[in-house]
C-alpha cells in the first residue's frame, strides 16, 4: 500500500479497536453528548442549537458544503486519507416495511413527514450508543459499531439499539406502530473507510459480504421483528435456549441461514 493508504488503514483499525486515537475518541464521546441533531454522521458534532454553536466556536466544525452528512473537518479528513481497513464490527439495518404501499395511501408531503420522523427517532436512539450512522436513504437507516468506540459489548449494544428503535416507533404499543419497521442485525469483518473521489463526493461507509448479509436479514424481517444472526447472538452473549428461530433462504447464499427473531424491548431478550 502507498503511504496515504497505510495512514487510512491504521486510522480505521485503531478507531475500531480498544487501542489508539484516545484523544479523538474522547472528543467523539463528548460531541455525542451535546445537543442537538442533525449531526455529523461520523464524529457526532451537532450542527444546530447550543451544541452547534459551541463546536463552531471551539472546533471550527460546521456542515460540509459538499456533503452535509458530515462536518467540514471529517469531510476534509476523508478527502486527505481515502481508503480504509478490514475490521470487526456489528451492523444494523432498519427498514420501513411496505413503504411503497404506505406512500400510496397519503400525500407526498405526509409521507415525507413520516419518513423524516423515522430518521430523527432512529438517529436519536443511535447517537448515544456511539454508532457510526452510515445511511439515511429512502426508507432505511444503517449503522455500525466497533469495540474501539462502543466498548467490548458493542454487539449487545447493537441488539438493544434495534429493540429501542422498535419501541420508539410504537411497536408494542396497544394502538400499534406509527410506522412499520423491520430490522436486521449481524456481526463480522467488513471493510470500513472513506470512499469516493478526492475532488468530489466522499463517503465514510462499510462494505463487504457481511454488510450485505445484514441488509438481507433486514429485508426478511416482518413488521416489529428483529432478525439476528447466530454470530451476533453468540457475540452478544445472549442465551439462545427457547429463543424463537427461523431458517431463511437468502439471495447469494447456497445454504439456508438459521437466525433468531426478537421483538421490541421488554417483550423479548436481551
Amino acid at each position: 500500500m502507498s503511504q496515504p493508504e497505510d495512514i487510512a488503514a491504521d486510522f480505521w483499525r485503531s478507531w475500531f479497536s480498544p487501542e489508539g486515537f484516545t484523544k479523538e475518541k474522547r472528543q467523539y464521546r463528548l460531541l455525542k453528548m451535546l445537543p442537538s441533531s442533525p449531526r455529523c454522521h461520523f464524529c457526532g458534532a451537532p450542527f444546530h442549537g447550543m451544541g452547534g454553536t459551541l463546536v463552531r466556536l471551539a472546533l471550527s466544525k460546521k456542515p460540509s458544503s459538499v456533503n452535509p452528512r458530515f462536518c467540514n473537518v471529517c469531510d476534509e479528513f476523508a478527502r486527505q486519507h481515502p481508503g480504509g481497513a478490514e475490521v470487526a464490527m456489528s451492523m444494523l439495518f432498519a427498514d420501513v416495511r411496505g413503504s411503497t404501499r404506505l406512500s400510496e395511501q397519503m400525500s407526498p408531503t405526509a409521507f415525507s413527514k413520516i419518513i423524516n420522523r423515522f430518521y430523527v427517532e432512529a438517529t436519536e436512539v443511535l447517537i448515544p450508543t456511539f454508532a457510526l450512522i452510515d445511511k439515511l436513504a429512502g426508507d432505511a437507516v444503517a449503522a455500525f459499531w466497533g469495540e474501539g468506540f462502543a466498548g467490548p459489548d458493542y454487539v449487545r449494544v447493537t441488539i438493544k439499539a434495534a429493540q429501542k428503535i422498535l419501541q420508539v416507533t410504537g411497536h408494542g404499543d396497544p394502538e400499534g406502530p406509527w410506522v412499520p419497521v423491520g430490522i436486521g442485525v449481524h456481526t463480522g469483518v467488513a471493510f470500513v473507510g472513506a470512499m469516493g473521489q478526492p475532488d468530489g463526493m466522499v463517503d465514510i461507509t462499510a462494505v463487504g459480504e457481511q454488510v450485505n448479509l445484514a441488509a438481507r436479514l433486514a429485508s426478511q424481517a416482518a413488521i416489529g421483528e428483529i432478525i439476528v444472526s447466530g454470530a451476533a447472538m453468540e457475540a452478544a452473549g445472549i442465551p439462545t435456549g427457547g429463543a424463537k428461530t427461523r431458517q431463511l433462504e437468502l439471495k447469494g447464499l447456497e445454504n439456508p441461514v438459521d437466525v433468531f427473531v426478537l421483538g421490541v424491548a421488554g417483550t423479548d431478550r436481551p
